[in-house]
């Protein structure tokens, strides 16, 4: 059989499902790896649910179990495992130590396969030492206990989720469909991730951070928004923009602007302009024919060098490497496109 009619591989994703689980979380992977298509509308994921234990039922936190058909050895060759929340995870919560059914688990997983969390999903990945010196975040609530039980991560409690490379985790919930969807962006491009987006019925990219979730003691009352400068700056993101012109867009000071700003999306206006700069970058050079020097003028960045600078911060590639990678149907992981590796919003 040649190379070209080799079947198509699909990534293979595991997902375990542990006691104690969340229903809502264990669906989150199934159903944005499970509706990635590419162009001729095949599946590019491979999505299975295992146990740590033999095939049979998982307590929920709800009011019903879920019936699990695969036991550990799934997890033999996946090539993505995702850790959704369990509320009855024990000493791994309790002490930072797995169990030995977990560990068991864990000991089949290959070297090099992409390993994921979904908030407090996170203390698994921890307490196998897989987080040991990087970067990671986990439900807000959960955060000071997370970094005080495993004191070598680096525990960002702002971010809706953190990617380092080979080793992803998010904060709670509902931030596990910003990570599945930012997986998609990552192995196969913005337009795949948009579609599974747009069937899912929820917004492709979130700005900011959990920060904007979290309760505070005594909230300002406030009326003004910075809703309508936001939406006055996306529609020029190819024009200079400046703070004072956003503040004026909501007739406030500055400084009034740039708290009240932070304060609803998680990070300051220059940090969410770039975003939003990044992604036009990233549509235009996946959709369109434009030159280089065009896609930075159109996004905002002005010179190619400027845009290439920020697409290398970043998405770790040049906007040459991406184009290539989006416009040449790569496959994502074990398909023969450029590896991206991006970093997490407002990182």
């Amino acid at each position: 059989m040649t190379e070209q009619q080799a079947p198509h591989r699909r990534h293979r994703v595991a997902i375990l499902a542990l006691d104690g689980l969340m229903p809502f979380e264990l669906g989150i992977p199934q159903r944005i790896f499970g509706k990635a298509q590419d162009a001729e509308g095949r599946p590019l994921y491979e999505v299975v649910t295992c146990s740590v234990r033999a095939p049979g039922p998982i307590e929920t936190d709800a009011d019903f179990a879920v019936l699990v058909a695969n036991g550990p050895e799934a997890l033999d060759t996946a090539d993505t495992v995702v850790v959704p929340t369990s509320y009855e995870l024990g000493p791994v919560y309790e002490d930072g130590v797995l169990t030995p059914e977990l560990a068991s688990a864990f000991a089949r997983i290959r070297p090099g396969t992409r390993l994921v969390s979904i908030c407090i999903g996170g203390y698994v990945l921890a307490a196998a030492g897989r987080l040991d010196g990087r970067p990671a975040t986990t439900h807000w609530m959960h955060a000071d206990h997370f970094q005080q039980l495993f004191p070598r991560i680096r525990v960002d409690p702002d971010v809706l989720f953190v990617d380092d490379g080979d080793v992803l985790t998010s904060a709670g919930v509902a931030a596990g469909i910003d990570l599945c969807l930012h997986l998609v962006r990552r192995d196969h491009g913005a337009a795949v991730a948009n579609e599974v987006a747009r069937r899912t019925v929820v917004p492709p990219h979130r700005d900011g951070g959990q920060a904007q979730y979290i309760q505070r003691p005594v909230p300002e009352a406030q009326a003004a928004t910075t809703t309508a400068a936001r939406a006055w700056a996306l529609g020029r993101l190819h024009e200079p923009i400046q703070l004072r012109d956003m503040a004026e867009q909501e007739a406030m000071s500055v400084r009034t602007f740039t708290r009240r700003f932070r304060e609803e999306v998680g990070v300051s206006p220059g940090q969410w302009l770039t975003q939003q700069r990044v992604e036009r970058a990233r549509h235009l050079l996946e959709s369109s024919d434009l030159s280089i020097d065009q896609v930075a003028r159109d996004a905002g960045f002005g010179t190619a060098q400027s845009m290439r600078q920020h697409l290398q911060t970043v998405l770790g590639v040049t906007p040459t490497v991406y184009r290539r990678t989006f416009r040449a149907g790569s496959t994502g992981p074990g398909g023969d496109g450029d590896s991206l590796t991006p970093s997490a919003p407002g990182r």
